[in-house]
């Protein structure tokens, strides 16, 4: 079966994104698209130069919407990431960049015939996947944020460093929204056998200094070269590789949940038919809190997206 993805928006994020399919041979067709036609296109012969060099071949096709039409996956990317160099570190000054966006290529991604699993990356991440899945008509269950996929890596590298373990022997979850309303749902999180708050006890850990390094990561990563790339896109592939193997993993994305009646993050089995199983975790009272908070900040953003 050939495994076919689309990426949409050949920025910093996208680019990451494709050389990590390309370099790995995830997918035997790749689709790039990019409203720079001579950027799209040197990426597309940028990446025929290094084939030669790889154990793998991908096909290359570029800004051809048609082409998506039997794509497994397509991976938003678009965005405009010098809106975010502001000084309140605010991930929805994009909003009306991305909003607009999103609404122009959903428009052009239903007119293509797509019927595959959409992963969005593109910030705001949850009221974009919202705005997605409403212009493409997809099935909820069939558009995906990455959401706190990224946050919860953070949280993980912030817990390993502090025990000087491999931060993938941390198991755990960053919730709601990505963006300031996120958290570290300590109450899902172990490591070293036991509940972190046991451990943390034992070591001295301060969980509040850790829920802060990975909410602070990506912006000190941001500031010091003016975007992020590897640890998202890497996300959004780690994303569409379970889609396209049906792995039927458990996932901390962005998806709708009825009862917030929103897309925010909450760990779901992700599989070949998107978001498979959701999950139902016992949170504190205190993490439903942030939680509610946190869903009732992307409705009230998304709302103010489609006035």
């Amino acid at each position: 079966m050939t495994r076919k993805i689309g990426i949409i928006g050949m920025g910093n994020v996208g680019a990451a994104a494709a050389h990590y399919i390309v370099a790995n041979g995830f997918a035997d067709d790749l689709v790039l698209i990019d409203l720079r036609e001579d950027k799209v296109k040197a990426d597309a012969l940028d990446f025929e130069d290094a084939m030669p060099n790889l154990p793998v071949h991908t096909n290359i096709v570029v800004n051809d919407y048609s082409a998506l039409a039997d794509a497994d996956v397509i991976i938003s990317a678009v965005g405009n990431i010098k809106l975010q160099d502001n000084p309140n570190d605010d991930r929805f000054a994009e909003l009306p960049f991305t909003s607009e966006a999103a609404k122009k290529v959903g428009a052009q991604i239903k007119a293509s015939g797509f019927h595959g699993k959409l992963v969005v990356i593109t910030n705001p991440v949850d009221v974009i996947t919202s705005i997605y899945q409403e212009v493409t008509g997809l099935p909820k269950n069939h558009v995906i944020g990455t959401g706190t996929l990224l946050d919860s890596a953070r949280m993980k590298r912030a817990v390993a460093a502090e025990l000087n373990i491999d931060s993938r022997s941390v198991v755990g979850y960053n919730l709601g929204e990505h963006g300031n309303s996120q958290f570290t749902a300590w109450s899902t999180v172990r490591v070293l056998g036991k509940p972190i708050t046991e451990v943390a006890k034992e070591k001295h850990l301060d969980l509040d200094e850790l829920d802060h390094q990975a909410k602070v990561g990506g912006y000190t990563v941001f500031h010091a070269k003016k975007y992020t790339n590897y640890g998202v896109s890497t996300a959004a592939v780690h994303l569409a590789n379970t889609i396209l193997s049906g792995a039927e993993t458990e996932l901390p994305v962005s998806n709708y949940r009825e009862e917030y009646g929103t897309y925010l993050s909450y760990p779901a089995i992700v599989g070949r038919d998107g978001v498979q199983e959701q999950l139902q975790l016992n949170l504190t009272e205190d993490e439903l809190k942030k939680l509610q908070i946190s869903a009732d900040y992307i409705k009230t953003k998304f709302a103010e997206s489609t006035k």
